[in-house]
């Protein structure tokens, strides 16, 4: 038996439970383990038989804690390749204003940027309190990661469009090769 504990806002129990516990049960179900919450304390226990699938759900779980909807957060579930990877930008800003200007920055106006990110990556993106969450596949995320690490180091938008369009070129002709 492998036995997870872990911490979830009380803000996003209710995310995390769903609506008449719908979203607990669907993580119940795909990863083949139990959830207990105690949304007093937001206190997560996950246990079950298949340690991969408490990893799993611990990735599930903390995605839908780091901000994403459950139907983003469950996208782990759709490819054993998935990965969750957060920064934290606690360290990167000094002060709440610094860190509300890096925040700006990856989000965009009107969230324009973290679309533009997350459209040509193909990942899923979640900016909330002092970190920066993204769900895709390795290379994905690492390039995702790539560009939002220029955005808090003050590189210019389009130059980090720029670098998204060549990685997104390179994968394709990686790709076209592969299959030639």
């Amino acid at each position: 038996m492998t036995i997870q504990e872990m911490k979830v806002s009380t803000a996003r129990i209710g995310v995390l439970i769903g609506k008449s516990g719908s979203t607990k049960r669907e993580i119940e179900e795909k990863t083949g383990i139990t959830l207990r919450i105690d949304s007093e304390e937001g206190l997560v226990t996950l246990e079950g038989e298949d340690p991969v699938g408490v990893m799993t759900a611990t990735n599930v779980v903390s995605a839908i804690n780091r901000g994403f909807s459950p139907e983003r957060a469950l996208r782990l579930l759709d490819d054993e390749d998935m990965m969750l990877d957060i920064l934290d930008l606690a360290d990167l800003s000094g002060t709440t204003r610094q860190l509300e200007r890096l925040r700006g920055r990856i989000i965009g106006k009107a969230g324009t940027s973290r679309a533009q990110i997350e459209d040509m990556t193909t990942t899923e993106i979640s900016v909330q309190g002092k970190t920066v969450a993204i769900i895709g596949l390795p290379d994905q995320v690492e390039t995702a990661r790539k560009a939002v690490e220029m955005l808090i180091q003050g590189v210019p938008h389009e130059h980090v469009y720029g670098f998204l369009d060549r990685k997104k070129k390179e994968a394709k002709q990686a790709m076209l090769e592969y299959y030639s």
